[in-house]
């Protein structure tokens, strides 16, 4: 019996697609929960904390995930033209999401104060909705610009 006829195979422009909505999504999510938290806040004191927040997020964009997402493009643009459906992130990065979520459960049920967390949830979710865009990009470069693939 031949398990390859089993593989949940996509092309691989989908995989991409699914890469930057899955990192919109969870930025938004992340956001939307800081902006709960620091929404408790008075005014100034809110927006020095959401201000705070978004300055983090372009540091974390500009060095880390803009990086990763460039690597991951660079990857799903090896893939033959369908791919497994899992494989819009590599395997590590399975590992990588997992504790990431361990540490959001953690941080969240700690004593730090919600109000400071919203912070780095405004810096993680947002520097995530900023990398989705090198997905998008990509494929608009691939799909309808009919470029070859790659980053940016």
């Amino acid at each position: 019996m031949e398990l390859a006829k089993f593989k949940p195979a996509v092309p691989k422009y989908s995989l991409m697609a699914m890469a930057g909505l899955l990192w919109t999504t969870v930025g938004l999510g992340l956001c939307r929960l800081g902006y709960k938290w620091v929404s408790l806040l008075p005014g100034a004191r809110a927006i020095s904390f959401g201000m705070a927040g978004v300055f983090l997020a372009l540091i974390a964009y500009r060095f880390s995930f803009s990086g990763i997402a460039a690597k991951n493009i660079e990857r799903l643009c090896r893939l033959p033209d369908k791919g497994c459906l899992f494989a819009f992130q590599a395997w590590r990065s399975y590992l990588i999401i997992g504790l990431m979520i361990g540490l959001g459960l953690v941080l969240r049920h700690s004593q730090i104060p919600k109000t400071y967390l919203a912070i780095v949830y405004f810096a993680v979710g947002g520097a995530l909705i900023l990398a989705s865009f090198h997905y998008y990009a990509c494929l608009w470069r691939t799909m309808v610009l009919k470029e070859t693939c790659g980053p940016d």
